[in-house]
């Protein structure tokens, strides 16, 4: 694993892309299904934040059960992988949504839920690209599962534009809102 330079800039987005992904999943899933409800914000929060953290650990082990490695071999590998990456984009993307006035009330049929989830996620995962690069330069966090030589999920230059369209997305809504 590289520990400076491109390289490891490389290995880290590629990291960042691959838990934002559990993350956002998680998170829209936890977002709609606790907004669907009526959930209180906090109550909804919570269910996001526990999606986001099942769908994450989830995408990283999948790949490595189905090579064959054992389920207790791959609980450490997942948690050691993506356990900080979540959590820092948790705390970010939650933060943003109970910081945009209206945002967690306005409902899944407002555009400005779905641009404020949007932009949260992006956000969150710039915030968690730094940790990961420190991890991975060190021997740690991501490393873990490429220490296996098993990684799998979605390519990370397909989940990249996605990201650059959602945040491009995001922004003009809340763009739109502020000036309305």
């Amino acid at each position: 694993m590289p520990t400076s330079g491109r390289a490891l800039d490389a290995v880290a987005l590629s990291a960042t892309l691959h838990c934002l992904t559990g993350c956002a999943i998680g998170e829209v899933t936890g977002m709609v299904v606790g907004t669907a409800l009526g959930f209180s914000d906090w109550g909804t929060i919570a269910l996001a934040v526990a999606l986001a953290f099942l769908f994450g650990y989830t995408l990283t082990s999948v790949p490595l059960l189905r090579a064959g490695l054992a389920l207790g071999a791959v609980v450490p590998i997942a948690l050691a992988s993506d356990t900080i990456s979540i959590g820092i984009m948790e705390v970010v993307d939650n933060a943003i949504m109970l910081a945009i006035p209206g945002a967690m009330e306005a409902g899944l049929t407002n555009m400005l839920f779905w641009g404020s989830l949007s932009v949260a996620l992006v956000i969150a995962g710039a915030f968690a690209f730094p940790a990961n690069r420190w991890l991975i330069a060190r021997g740690k966090g991501h490393v873990a599962v490429h220490e296996t030589g098993i990684h799998g999920g979605p390519d990370p230059k397909l989940i990249g534009a996605i990201a650059v369209v959602a945040f491009i997305f995001g922004s003009v809504v809340l763009i739109a809102e502020l000036l309305s």
